[in-house]
């Protein structure tokens, strides 16, 4: 099964798991992340895996931000949500997700290299 996120799924982990509900600044980001997640080439998916479409949503989030701020926590709480929607579990450091998610805003990593460093969280409970 494929998880695939609309900007109401993104709109609602926003103002859930978000201390004070931060405003939407930038709808197309929101819009980016959708496609990202889900873009395919010669109908071949370009994040084949479900950490790889956590890697896109998380990398796009936190690039090119969609709030007023908590960009970075959204991102990685995005990315965990897919995850846990998907059927998988994880359990990451947080020092570890902290210093990822400031790494992609400074960027310092890939989407790939982010798909990575997810994939070690999968399977740490």
């Amino acid at each position: 099964m494929i998880v695939r996120v609309d900007r109401q799924w993104l709109s609602e982990a926003a103002r859930l798991m978000l201390p004070g509900d931060p405003d939407i600044t930038d709808h197309g980001t929101f819009a980016a992340a959708v496609a990202r997640h889900m873009d395919e080439v010669m109908d071949t998916l370009v994040y084949d895996q479900p950490h790889h479409r956590a890697a896109a949503l998380m990398h796009q989030l936190i690039r090119v931000p969609g709030l007023e701020n908590f960009n970075e926590l959204f991102g990685v709480v995005v990315a965990t949500s897919y995850l846990a929607a998907s059927g998988i579990p994880v359990n990451p450091n947080p020092k570890a997700v902290a210093d990822l998610a400031a790494r992609i805003n400074r960027g310092e990593v890939s989407v790939r290299e982010v798909a990575d460093e997810i994939r070690g969280w999968i399977g740490s409970n």
